[in-house]
């Protein structure tokens, strides 16, 4: 299988709508494409992927088709240990970061955060998923105790 094009046309689609959802205004017509063919494609890939390398189907993990094991850092680094372990890792990432970032996308909107606040964060997200959730996180709870809505 051509993993590189794969990882390739991942990232490609991933940056796309990423850069869509940073640039562009939030029309429901461009949040719909980022949350079906982003995010649903993603996981879409991720899902078929992940299915015919644990089955063994195609490059599978650690070169036969053997038990799968999540619960030890050797486990996890025999499933990296090849180009399709990778990719499907990576989509698995790129994947759940769009989402994320979706999300934070349509929260901020409707908090009204501008979007030179909403800007920095979602980057941040692209670059570094769970620091950007982080981020945001922080950003809207400051915000909501100032208003005095959380107590």
């Amino acid at each position: 299988m051509a993993w590189d094009a794969i990882f390739g046309a991942a990232n490609m689609l991933a940056l796309i709508m990423w850069a869509g959802l940073i640039l562009l205004p939030r029309w429901p017509a461009l949040l719909s494409a980022v949350l079906y063919l982003g995010v649903g494609l993603l996981c879409l890939a991720y899902a078929g992927l992940l299915i015919v390398i644990v089955s063994g189907g195609i490059d599978p993990v650690g070169g036969q088709a053997a038990a799968v094991d999540f619960t030890s850092i050797e486990g996890i680094r025999t499933i990296f240990a090849s180009d399709g372990g990778v990719t499907v890792g990576w989509i698995h990432y790129l994947a759940f970061d769009l989402f994320v970032g979706l999300w934070i996308a349509r929260d901020a909107d409707a908090k009204r955060f501008s979007r030179l606040v909403q800007a920095p964060v979602l980057l941040a997200t692209f670059l570094a998923g769970p620091l950007g959730l982080l981020i945001w996180l922080a950003i809207r709870e400051r915000r909501a105790k100032a208003l005095g809505r959380w107590r």
